[in-house]
């Protein structure tokens, strides 16, 4: 009898341990990198870079794999705190698309910078591992324990480079208000736990909708715990939003993006934002679904505000990271309006754009990576003035993401914010509230706006004087691959949308459902 129990228990860890296998390849990786680190030369810290490459690499096949067995459906584990689910699938991968990506971005960079040491390659997978926990974490523990291993590593991120002062500025002003969000978000969380009594996302959300079904008995003593849970909401909502970077919480979005290294501004405004995104989905489309009608018109007012601010601010920057941090402003609005759509074509929206802005906004910073030499610092506009005719190829890849970013049809941008205006629409339509058309025409408005600042890259490259510094510009292969990937999915998902849309909508149906 004993050892029957014992070989159930062992089965029940093996399955388990299956569900997180991407994780674990990531984890051993990111330790093995750590310790090449200490073995291996100085000048061979760079095969700690291909090493880390390999490791996303074999962590997507397992995806993939694990994919083609619960492609429809979802799978529990660990008592119900990890849920491998189509909402899962997706954004683990596009965690791990983000992480080959930046490790592509950084290796000549730090070897401009003088900092090419393994344990960057470490701090970046293991802020992927936290990010596709938090994409699999059906438990307010392990969302939030993911979320801080998500964090902490992106604060020495972003101080990486130690001799520049902008960067200890940047991890500094980075750090305290992260954490004064982490608190914010932590108490959300401890209301919801007190009132539900689970920390469950599934038994909160069906908490959750029995006292606001009770909202109107008059002798219910669960009716009274509606303000607590309004409380909580909001809690939860604020700390959210510093983490996506939405006003009034985003004004340590331009600070760090500048201060940080250019191949950490692109991981922590792709990575970071797409795993705050998913964080929100599941707390808020899953623990507070039945709370729509109060938190949609809250994200509305926001993502409306987000959007103007973003866009306007970006309209007077002259640094291209600052310039490209307040456009991240603005995205963090759009994606947003996926969330309050709260359908099909929101859902649909909210997965590909975010695929997209990865692609396109990796694509922007190895661009700017490039111009990066010895002397040359590269971060202003002004700094891709005649690209053009020294670089065309560059100069062509820079057009075109930023072209997406701004939702040029034919390109990969101009998709997802289409799903995510029809969604919107296809909400007010439902509903029969005007707030939602009125919405979607703001954000389309702001959205022409955009085009003026993006348009301003193309106009230096272009029409500016010729560089007077002729020496050609030396890319690695690594980062050269990274442009083509990113330049391919961008365009081959603008112009032939349909199996990513079809991927996204089989998904996710059970919660478009």
């Amino acid at each position: 009898m004993f050892l029957l129990q014992a070989n159930t228990t062992s089965l029940i860890s093996v399955t388990d341990l299956q569900l997180i296998a991407p994780e674990l390849i990531l984890t051993v990786c990111a330790c093995l990198a750590l310790v090449m680190e200490v073995v291996l030369p100085y000048r061979k810290s760079k095969f700690t870079a291909y090493f880390s490459l390999i490791g996303v690499a074999l962590a997507f096949v397992s995806l993939v794999l694990q994919a083609l067995n619960i492609w429809d459906g979802s799978v529990t584990g660990f008592y119900g705190m990890i849920r491998i689910d189509g909402l899962a699938l997706l954004f683990r991968g596009i965690f791990l698309i983000a992480a080959g990506l930046a490790i592509g971005i950084s290796t000549r960079y730090l070897d401009i910078e003088g900092e090419q040491h393994g344990e960057y390659y470490t701090l970046l997978l293991f802020a992927t591992v936290g990010m596709m926990f938090l994409a699999s974490g059906y438990d307010l523990i392990t969302l939030y324990i993911s979320l801080e291993l998500m964090a902490l590593t992106f604060y020495v991120l972003v101080a990486f480079t130690k001799r520049e002062k902008k960067s200890n500025e940047a991890a500094m002003k980075y750090f305290l208000l992260g954490a004064f969000s982490s608190g914010v978000l932590l108490y959300g969380m401890s209301l919801l736990y007190g009132i539900a009594g689970s920390t469950n996302l599934g038994d909160i959300g069906r908490e959750v909708a029995r006292i606001v079904g009770l909202v109107g008995a008059p002798d219910s003593a669960w009716a009274g715990l509606r303000p607590m849970l309004l409380l909580a909401m909001i809690a939860l909502a604020a700390g959210l939003f510093f983490k996506i970077a939405a006003v009034p919480f985003h004004m340590w979005a331009p600070d760090v993006y500048e201060g940080a290294p250019t191949s950490v501004t692109g991981f922590l405004s792709t990575g970071s934002k797409a795993a705050s995104f998913v964080l929100f989905f599941r707390i808020f489309n899953e623990g507070l679904a039945s709370m729509h009608v109060d938190w949609a018109p809250l994200l509305g007012l926001v993502a409306a505000i987000t959007i103007m601010v973003g866009n306007w601010a970006a309209v007077t920057q002259e640094n291209s990271k600052r310039l490209l941090a307040y456009s991240s402003i603005s995205n963090a609005g759009y994606l947003l309006l996926g969330l309050i759509a709260k359908n099909e074509y929101g859902y649909i929206g909210l997965v590909v754009y975010l695929l997209v802005y990865t692609l396109m906004n990796m694509g922007a910073f190895g661009v700017i990576i490039s111009l990066r030499r010895r002397g040359i610092i590269g971060d202003n506009v002004e700094d891709l003035t005649g690209l053009g005719q020294k670089a065309p190829g560059l100069a062509a890849m820079m057009a075109i993401f930023m072209l997406s970013l701004g939702g040029l049809p034919m390109t990969g941008g101009f998709i997802g914010k289409y799903f995510l205006f029809g969604g919107l629409i296809q909400r007010g339509a439902e509903s029969g509230k005007n707030w939602y058309y009125w919405l979607a025409v703001w954000a389309i408005v702001n959205t022409v706006v955009s085009f003026y600042y993006y348009i301003r890259f193309i106009k230096v490259m272009y029409l500016g004087d010729r560089i007077a510094d002729d020496k050609p510009l030396a890319l690695s292969r690594v980062l050269q691959t990274a442009l083509i990937v990113s330049l391919a999915g961008v365009l081959v998902i603008g112009v032939f949308p349909q199996p990513v849309i079809k991927l996204a909508k089989e998904l996710i149906k059970s919660f478009a459902g």
